[in-house]
């Protein structure tokens, strides 16, 4: 009744731990939100400075439609005065007068506003298409901001359905883990209802079988009374010739001591395993944890080999364990008899070899941790002291493994060695047991004062503390458990060390029978080692043979996994010239975008180089053409604006010839036809350049894009690598899951077995005292037949004197 409700208690506490998780992911999940309530505010916000620059772009579109309009006004009027003046011209008999140069000259007042408003309309639609191009690079990227707020909001969300998800399905497996615990406990207490009532058979069955034996009892009297002539148990010279009996409480006190000694060596197995297992995670951590810095081929050597540590820990605990499970009540177990303590003592051999394998990487490990440069002087002398008690601990496991050869090897015939070196060798391990518990108890204290140092030091993470404190936590269970081997060993020395529990008939095994040894003869004692060694002989099992049909079986499998193997082979070199294809051409596509980026630096600077020679330009021409009679907001207009990147002219009144600053330099020019040739080579270059432009952007764009597939690609095949990873997780979970629930049930048969085993020998305990008791009154009705006998011949002896 007390492993179900440690179990409901465990399960109430992981059920309120999940339950006090639920408010830090709500937490979470609220914090998430107003993350993405503040970016929802600053989309406003900019939302209001799109509108705002929109509205700026609408007041110049209208500043534009004004002076435009204002322009074709100035065309007309212009056209109207040039309309008067040719009138005035054909009237060839009027003079000319001053008003005739007055309107000449507002002519060409007129002629040059109208080309500067032209100038100016043309850098007005200049400008407005600079602001449009801004207005919709500034809306991308706040759309870009929008969907990665998005993109990362969805994230949140689904971390938080996954973990909702989660700790809903933990609940509902604890609810139904409940309910079946419940169901057992009504199980277990209708079983022990059963019990209960067979323990009351039980009860009447012994008042029955104690009246079948007193009749018995009484039918055996009569015939030894009437048909027994001799007792060879008076005289030690006879009985010494008998066949010695076996001491039965002697094999059950044995089997219990040995079934003890199992479980221990169980719990020791289980520590090891736990510590290489947590050493294993510690070092993929420390000093070089794999994502930013590789492991070391020594590191990953060492996490190899202690990946493998249930191969040679796993069978020690299974040879001890079928070592019990051959033990019988109703035979004696010794030394010479015990020949399935041969596997054990394999099996316990090659887990020593195995730490002894382990100990140089070890020691690797260590001077791999003092070389890095945050280690300091009192750390690289902790980690020598812990180094040092790793080796002791190794000489000590050495030793244990050389008396358990000693003690293995008592059953091999022709190999064993004198009875009284067994309690030498009993206290030996006594004494090993206790340097074991020692020298575990010393790596801890090392363990934990290094551990205590690293922790303080700013490159510690969170993973690595936390197993840290897991590797401790194996340590000290391995302190408590060599402990409780080395109490164990120590109070039941006295047991191991005393000679076999024989005995003769007619006697009993107290301390001068000890003291004195076996009373059985020594021509009996030669049989029975005899017997132990043919009986040791006839239980090794024969090699195994395989039948004809399992290994055609076997040889078609073979021949077809070969062929699988071979497939697979070619699919693998297949799939590595793809992979070698494949980084090929990611280099020439790196390749291609380095040309393409330092083609595009050397362009950068040739604009550079063209915009200061157009500044110098701009400088020098800058005294030579002047506006007047422009309002406030035009000369503001003018000062927001760059100057015309085109061309600027110094035109005169009387001349035809006028000066051409371009981008390409000056040139002075006379007539129209020349600076239409200008115009269309300067066209045609700006042409090219703009062309060449694309297509360097293009390719650019090309090498993006395929660089962005490539990283999209690995992200999904990193992506799908932690699933398959997590996917592994689970399925180890769920194994070592499956493994405790097959332990605790092969632990409820032990103990259930156990106790039908103890009623048993309880009851045939019972029975060899009624044995006993029967034999003794035997033996006393034979003495008083006897004396009876002398009796009666003494007193017909006086009859015949008294004749």
């Amino acid at each position: 009744m007390a492993d179900p409700q440690e179990k409901y208690q465990k399960l109430a506490l992981e059920y309120a731990k999940l339950k006090a998780q639920i408010p830090v992911l709500k937490k979470a999940y609220l914090d998430e939100q107003g993350e993405v309530n503040q970016l929802k505010e600053i989309l406003k916000e900019r939302d209001q400075s799109v509108r705002k620059y929109e509205q700026e772009v609408d007041s110049l579109t209208f500043r534009n439609q004004q002076l435009s309009k204002r322009v074709i006004i100035l065309q007309e009027e212009l056209e109207t005065s040039e309309a008067n003046s040719k009138k005035k011209h054909k009237n060839k008999s009027e003079p000319s007068t001053p008003d005739g140069g007055s309107r000449n000259g507002g002519v060409n007042v007129f002629n040059e506003e109208l080309q500067n408003k032209i100038e100016e309309n043309a850098l007005l639609h200049k400008q407005l298409q600079e602001l449009s191009a801004q207005f919709d690079i500034h809306v991308r990227e706040l759309q870009a901001q929008l969907k990665e707020a998005e993109n990362s909001r969805g994230q949140h969300e689904e971390v938080l359905s996954s973990a909702q998800k989660r700790s809903k399905e933990m609940v509902d497996r604890l609810q139904e883990e409940k309910a079946m615990l419940e169901v057992k406990i009504q199980t277990m207490e209708n079983e022990l209802k059963e019990f209960r009532g067979r323990c009351d058979f039980a009860e009447q069955n012994l008042l029955l079988v104690e009246k079948s034996l007193q009749s018995r009892l009484s039918e055996a009297t009569k015939i030894i009374e009437e048909k027994l002539p001799f007792i060879d148990t008076k005289l030690k010279e006879v009985n010494g010739l008998n066949v010695p009996t076996h001491d039965r409480r002697h094999q059950l006190r044995a089997k219990e001591l040995i079934t003890q000694g199992a479980n221990l060596v169980g719990e020791l197995t289980l520590g090891l395993s736990n510590f290489f297992t947590y050493s294993e995670q510690r070092s993929k951590i420390y000093p070089a944890d794999g994502i930013t810095e590789p492991l070391s081929p020594l590191n990953i050597k060492f996490c190899k080999y202690l990946h493998e540590n249930m191969l040679y820990l796993k069978p020690v605990e299974q040879s001890l364990r079928g070592f019990v499970n051959n033990l019988k009540d109703d035979s004696l177990t010794v030394l010479e008899t015990a020949s399935e303590l041969q596997p054990f003592s394999n099996s316990f051999k090659h887990m020593v070899a195995y730490m002894n394998k382990l100990l140089p990487y070890y020691i690797a490990s260590l001077e791999e941790e003092n070389a890095v440069s945050s280690c300091t002087t009192t750390l690289a002398s902790k980690n020598r002291d812990l180094l040092q008690s790793l080796k002791r601990l190794n000489a000590v496991f050495n030793k244990i493994n050389t008396y358990v050869f000693l003690l293995a090897i008592q059953s091999l015939q022709g190999q064993g060695h004198p009875q009284a070196s067994h309690a030498k060798f009993f206290s030996g391990i006594c004494k090993s047991l206790n340097d074991l518990h020692e020298a575990v108890k010393e790596v801890s204290k090392h363990y934990n004062s290094k551990v205590s140092l690293e922790h303080q030091l700013p490159t510690a993470t969170k993973e690595l503390k936390r197993t840290d404190e897991c590797v401790v936590a194996s340590l000290i269970s391995l302190v408590t458990n060599t402990g409780k081997m080395a109490a164990f060993m120590s109070g039941n020395l006295e047991f191991f060390i005393q000679p076999a529990g024989y005995r003769t008939r007619g006697s009993s095994i107290n301390s001068e029978v000890r003291a004195e040894g076996p009373r059985s003869h020594p021509a009996v004692n030669s049989f029975r080692q005899r017997a132990a060694h043919f009986l040791a002989s006839v239980t090794k099992s024969p090699q195994e043979t395989v039948p004809y049909c399992a290994a055609v079986q076997n040889r078609k499998t073979l021949y077809s996994s070969a062929e699988s193997k071979e497939s697979l082979a070619k699919q693998i070199t297949v799939f590595q010239q793809k992979l070698t294809k494949l980084e090929q051409e990611k280099e020439h596509y790196l390749l291609e975008l380095q040309l393409l980026k330092i083609k595009f630096e050397n362009e950068q600077v040739k604009t550079k180089q063209l915009e200061k020679e157009i500044d110098l330009v701009r400088a020098s021409s800058s005294g030579i053409s002047s506006v007047t009679g422009a309002s406030s907001l035009e000369d503001h207009i003018e000062k927001l604006t760059l100057p015309s990147d085109l061309s600027t002219r110094s035109d005169s009144v009387n001349s035809s010839s006028y000066l051409d600053t371009s981008m390409l330099g000056q040139v002075e020019t006379t007539g129209s036809v020349v600076r239409n040739d200008i115009d269309t080579r300067e066209q045609l270059i700006m042409s090219h350049y703009n062309s060449r432009i694309n297509e360097l952007t293009l390719q650019l764009q090309q090498a993006d894009s395929k660089a962005v597939n490539f990283h999209a690609e690995v992200r999904a095949l990193h992506k799908q690598l932690k699933i398959a990873e997590k996917a592994k997780e689970i399925g180890q979970e769920e194994l070592r899951l499956v493994n405790q629930n097959l332990a605790h049930l092969k632990d409820e048969l032990q103990t259930t077995t156990r106790s039908y085993e103890g009623q048993l020998s309880m009851m045939s305990e019972h029975l060899a005292g009624m044995n006993e008791k029967l034999a003794q009154q035997k033996d006393e009705i034979d003495e008083l037949k006897q004396q009876q006998a002398q009796k009666g011949s003494s007193s017909k002896i006086l009859k015949k004197s008294k004749k």
